[in-house]
């Protein structure tokens, strides 16, 4: 009988991918509008902010979701044990970076929840496009949505590639090594996307 860890880690794999992965695409298509100009963006937030039980459906099927994700997570890499310095294998470090932008992405989502979703809520600052070009107009600010995506991205793919091996969908070699492949394109699309719509907001 699989064991109460066992268990967990298997909804923790599936939770990186259902929901959560699924918002993180969601929400690079939203900021990728901006590439397309002001009034896009402006759309697809408003449409997205009009949708009927929008807050319990963030609570429900993001933000329990990622918060068991993000605790249980650091968990599991408080237990790891961390020896790329003596195995200095790919997927070693690898699995140093998949906790280190654990930790990284983790602080970076309470920070943009805080900033533009408690705004919101407290006081009433409109989720527009003006308004995320004031914000990323500060060169910290942007420095720190560059990093954080990056991170973000870094973890959803790796998390992606281990999940098609956790499970079975990869088994053998070659096909882990073209599901590698494959993850690494998305994280170079997905990336250049993000980076050229935070450029979209300042340009």
């Amino acid at each position: 009988m699989p064991s109460a860890d066992f268990f967990l880690r298997r909804v923790h794999s599936l939770t990186g991918i259902v929901p959560i992965g699924f918002f993180m695409l969601e929400h690079m298509f939203s900021i990728s509008q901006a590439i397309v100009g002001p009034a896009a963006f402006d759309r697809t937030v408003s449409f997205l902010q009009s949708l009927p039980f929008v807050v319990p459906l963030e609570i429900g099927f993001i933000a329990v979701p990622l918060a068991f994700h993000a605790f249980y997570g650091l968990y599991v890499a408080y237990l790891a044990k961390n020896n790329q310095l003596s195995y200095r294998y790919f997927r070693n470090w690898m699995f140093y970076l998949q906790r280190a932008t654990a930790v990284i992405t983790l602080a970076f989502l309470v920070w943009h929840v805080w900033v533009l979703r408690i705004g919101k809520a407290l006081y009433g600052t409109e989720i527009t496009f003006s308004h995320m070009a004031g914000l990323l107009g500060d060169p910290l600010v942007f420095a720190l949505y560059a990093v954080g995506l990056a991170a973000g991205l870094l973890h959803f793919v790796n998390g992606l590639w281990t999940f098609l091996i956790t499970w079975g969908i990869t088994i053998g070699p070659r096909s882990q090594t073209a599901a590698m492949y494959a993850c690494s394109f998305v994280f170079v699309f997905l990336y250049a996307v993000g980076v050229r719509a935070l450029f979209a907001f300042v340009s």
